[in-house]
């Protein structure tokens, strides 16, 4: 029987994002740039919640751009992401376009 212990796929570098809209507001349009990719929402509820998996390749900041219901967009860049981390990330939006991001990350294991 051939051991694995100590080997990690790379499969297994996920990083699972939270947004979570405390705005008080619906907003619309909710895109979040990471490395190499994006995910998004059309609607998000106020108070509401989505959640997205993903995986980094490269290197890079995280952005997250989104419209309140009057029209105006709200941008903010987070802390730089680097391929084959992983563990959980929460993204917290607030009034007047804040952004609070919560890393609980790890780097790529060997």
């Amino acid at each position: 029987m051939l051991a694995t212990a100590g080997c990690k796929s790379y499969q297994s570098n996920w990083i699972d994002a939270d947004v979570e809209n405390q705005t008080g507001k619906a907003i619309h349009e909710l895109e979040v740039d990471y490395p190499s990719a994006s995910f998004g929402i059309n609607t998000l509820a106020p108070g509401g919640a989505m959640h997205y998996r993903f995986q980094i390749r490269g290197s890079g900041p995280i952005k997250v751009a989104y419209t309140f219901e009057d029209g105006k967009t709200a941008h903010a860049q987070g802390l730089s992401l680097a391929e084959q981390e992983h563990g959980h990330l929460i993204i917290r939006l607030f009034p007047q376009g804040k952004v609070d991001f919560v890393p609980n990350l790890e780097p790529a294991s060997e």
